[in-house]
């Protein structure tokens, strides 16, 4: 009787412990954003960022490294341009960039 509820008490903390081991869902932040390029035309583009990540400061820097590969480094990105839209789960073609950049950026308009 005794190794019986010793068995009991084992096996309700091995599916406790797996319960609490479930792999969370990612929430990421969506940055709506609209930066005027060198050429005078807006570029439409959402910022995709970690939900804690909440400091403005590295979320514009996200959108600067991103302006950078499109040849409009020095464009002005700030509160006017990015803006908080959104929290949703993480798309599994965003997870793996956000692991490895910190964000993943979703072209929207006249992005090219």
């Amino acid at each position: 009787m005794r190794a019986l509820s010793l068995l009991i008490i084992i096996l309700f903390a091995f599916s406790a412990n797996a319960q609490n081991n479930k792999t969370k869902t990612m929430k990421v932040a969506v940055w709506d954003t609209y930066v005027t390029k060198k050429d005078g035309n807006v570029m439409h583009f959402d910022i995709i960022a970690p939900e804690e990540i909440k400091d403005t400061t590295i979320i514009y820097g996200y959108g600067r490294e991103y302006l950078k590969t499109k040849g409009q480094e020095g464009q002005p990105l700030t509160s006017k341009e990015c803006r908080f839209c959104h929290i949703e789960s993480v798309r599994s073609q965003w997870e793996a960039e956000i692991k490895q950049k910190g964000f993943f950026i979703i072209e929207m308009e006249n992005c090219k």
